[in-house]
């Protein structure tokens, strides 16, 4: 009898993604997501999917501190505990689901090359870092590997990544599009919340007063990012016109109700392209919010720039 594969997720959306990639029959016919422990918002992304009606062979398993000991699927190929499981105790096939623009860089560095090491794009990796990068690389070019994604990826990347061996399987959030919906916020307009501050990447005053001016203009329901520092989500909710709402679970769950002539305003985030294919057909609009050059701060090297914009525009 064929063992059940494991996959390990990290965050809401590789959570959704690997329930999506055993409904689409990548993993076998059972499949347990163990979410790692000590993230609130992998909490709350398990508790709305067990309300679901979960695809058979699914098991969501409690969260864990460790790895399975196989891991069959994964969303950050980047991750220094994933790339040793897959050196020591790694399968023939691995899947590897969405984890937001890492995709996209997973994606370049298997078209470049075998001898590309799997390292994130701001790393300043040390010796044994980029040893265990490269290794991982090379497991990977030795393994059969998926990329399975809802993300658009252009024709060329594709081309190049097939031609390394790799396969690429798109996906439409099939399963999740089939389960029924409540409903959504009674504002019109629905902002979701960016790490790009958190991160350094975007000043802080200059998102705080475009949300002001926005909310001048009509409420606003604002989701805030899952990594979004409190003290902006409560100087936000301070704003008038604002309802803040709990964040956690991923805006593909959570507004998944939304109703025609509703919006959905976003600053550079892979989740565009996910509620669009969600919400398109009931009527939502999802529009990309453009950055300003001066919101930008000198962190954000024009290539980034390019690269969030290329994704999410």
């Amino acid at each position: 009898m064929r063992e059940r594969a494991s996959a390990w997720v990290e965050s809401p959306l590789q959570m959704l993604c690997a329930v999506e990639a055993h409904h689409a029959g990548l993993l076998g016919p059972a499949t347990v997501v163990v979410p790692r422990a000590g993230q609130r918002a992998l909490k709350a992304t398990r508790r709305e999917l067990r309300r679901m009606a979960l695809p058979p062979g699914l098991e969501l398993a409690e969260p864990a501190e460790r790895l399975p000991r196989r891991v069959d699927a994964a969303g950050d190929a980047f991750s220094g505990r994933v790339q040793l499981r897959w050196l020591t105790a790694g399968p023939r096939r691995l899947v590897v689901v969405d984890d937001g623009l890492a995709t996209i860089r997973l994606l370049e560095l298997l078209a470049a090359g075998p001898y590309r090491p799997l390292l994130r794009a701001r790393a300043q990796p040390g010796l044994a870092r980029a040893a265990l990068g490269l290794a991982a690389a090379l497991r990977l070019r030795a393994s059969s590997v998926t990329v399975f994604t809802a993300l658009p990826v252009p024709a060329e990347l594709e081309a190049a990544v097939r031609r390394a061996g790799a396969d690429l399987v798109r996906h439409d959030f099939a399963w999740l599009r089939a389960q029924p919906s409540g409903p959504g916020p009674a504002e019109r307009t629905v902002v979701l919340g960016t790490a790009l501050v958190r991160n350094g990447l975007v000043h802080r005053d200059r998102y705080l007063r475009w949300l002001t001016n926005l909310a001048g203009e009509e409420p606003l329901a604002y989701y805030p990012h899952r990594r979004e520092d409190p003290v902006d989500v409560a100087l936000i909710r301070e704003r008038p016109g604002i309802t803040v709402h709990e964040g956690g679970a991923p805006a593909e769950l959570t507004l998944r109700g939304l109703d025609p002539g509703q919006r959905v305003l976003s600053l550079p985030s892979t989740a565009i392209t996910s509620l669009r294919v969600l919400l398109g057909p009931r009527g939502v609009a999802v529009e990309p919010v453009e950055v300003p050059d001066d919101w930008w701060t000198s962190r954000a090297a024009p290539a980034l720039r390019s690269h969030l914009t290329g994704v999410t525009g």
